[in-house]
């Protein structure tokens, strides 16, 4: 089921964001064996990343656990891993040897700062890769210090979502050339990405350096998080001149105040003359009634409105529900295989395995040789 199915996909056990972007091909169909190190303490199976993966235990410092891992690359058409740059190679499962083993198979390198470059050997978090784009120099209130914001940006968008893409790019050339290739996936290559509409803003006079300066960060009073009277939050975002008015028609607020001539509380251009006072009025208004009495008013409407929830409340509010967005899997609530297909609709994921349980089967399906499976057995190398 699902759009990848026949894909066969070799993941070498990581943290982060590779785990992530399995999880998605797998979400998608794909057949995910993942490649686990003997460990006493075995990861977790409440872990919705490690889903819809059958489990392999290699001890990749046994050359006959390396040639297992070998032939299995033979029948797959991409393998995976998440070391730093060098690591592989030294294990003897560098992209070269895959290649000489499966010249069709796509080498797939997740790391923070890419393969090359100055900084390809650092330890790095989601945070440092972002602050080198010039994306956390942003984010924050205005005049104060730039804040972390979770670790989605640079590790699962920047990093594992933009491994999926890749990877599923590499398979469709692969399917025309009948050649493989190396994807070399770094989290803050993925993080300059997105920032495709800043550097459109700065070509066009629209941006300004600094935290909380410009209309997406939290400078203007119409794109912003406002308090309410029972110390919850809401959201507006009515960048659009029409949205904005229907906001103003909506909270009963002075046109003549809020939209003057050739709606200038828009232009940014007045901003720092109109924006703060304006900023302020908004606060006192949300201040007034509570989140849920401003859901009733605004949500729904197109005044570009959502509650701000929390995670628990996200999962029981109505249009999560509808589109049953939050599934739960052996006990564990998360999130849904995303995004949906008419007609090759993925399988309802399956909860993580114990690691190793699969690690007969596999090696039996795949064609590995018997005599080196039991060799491996024997030396410690398939656990």
């Amino acid at each position: 089921m699902g759009p990848l199915a026949g894909v066969r996909i070799l993941e070498l056990a990581g943290l982060g964001a590779a785990p992530y972007g399995c999880m998605m091909l797998a979400d998608m169909g794909a057949e995910v064996v993942r490649i686990e190190r003997p460990v006493s303490n075995p990861r977790s199976l409440r872990d919705p990343q490690l889903r819809n993966r059958r489990s392999v235990v290699l001890d990749l410092k046994k050359p006959e656990a390396v040639e297992v891992l070998l032939g299995l690359v033979e029948s797959a058409d991409v393998i995976i891993e998440a070391y730093r740059p060098g690591v592989a190679e030294r294990l003897g499962i560098g992209p070269e040897v895959c290649l000489a083993r499966n010249p069709r198979i796509i080498y797939g390198r997740m790391t923070g700062w890419g393969q090359s470059g100055p900084l390809a050997q650092a330890a790095g978090h989601d945070m440092n890769y972002i602050a080198l784009t010039g994306m956390l120099s942003m984010i924050g209130p205005r005049g104060g210090k730039p804040v972390p914001p979770y670790n989605v940006v640079g590790d699962f968008g920047g990093g594992g979502l933009l491994m999926a893409y890749g990877l599923v790019c590499a398979l469709l050339e692969a399917r025309q050339s009948g050649k493989g290739q190396v994807v070399d996936v770094a989290m803050i290559d993925g993080a300059i990405s997105f920032m495709g509409m800043t550097f459109e803003n700065r070509a066009n006079g629209n941006f300004r350096e600094g935290v909380g300066e410009n209309v997406l960060t939290g400078a203007a009073h119409y794109y912003d998080t406002y308090e309410t009277s029972d110390g919850k939050f809401v959201c507006i975002a009515p960048i659009e001149s029409q949205f904005y008015a229907l906001l103003i028609d909506k909270l009963g607020l002075d046109r003549a105040r809020f939209i003057p001539a050739g709606y200038p509380a828009l232009d940014e251009t007045t901003r720092d003359v109109t924006w703060p006072a304006l900023k302020g009025e908004l606060a006192a208004v949300f201040r007034s009634q509570t989140r849920d009495e401003w859901c009733a008013l605004l949500e729904g409407t197109d005044v570009c409105f959502a509650p701000v929830l929390g995670v628990e409340e996200a999962t029981r509010h109505p249009h999560n529900v509808a589109r049953e967005a939050f599934i739960e899997v052996d006990g564990i609530v998360q999130n849904a295989p995303a995004p949906r297909f008419s007609r090759t609709v993925a399988s309802r994921p399956t909860p993580p395995r114990m690691p190793g349980a699969d690690s007969d089967a596999v090696l039996s399906e795949w064609k590995i040789d018997a005599g080196l499976a039991a060799r491996a057995r024997a030396s410690g190398g398939v656990r």
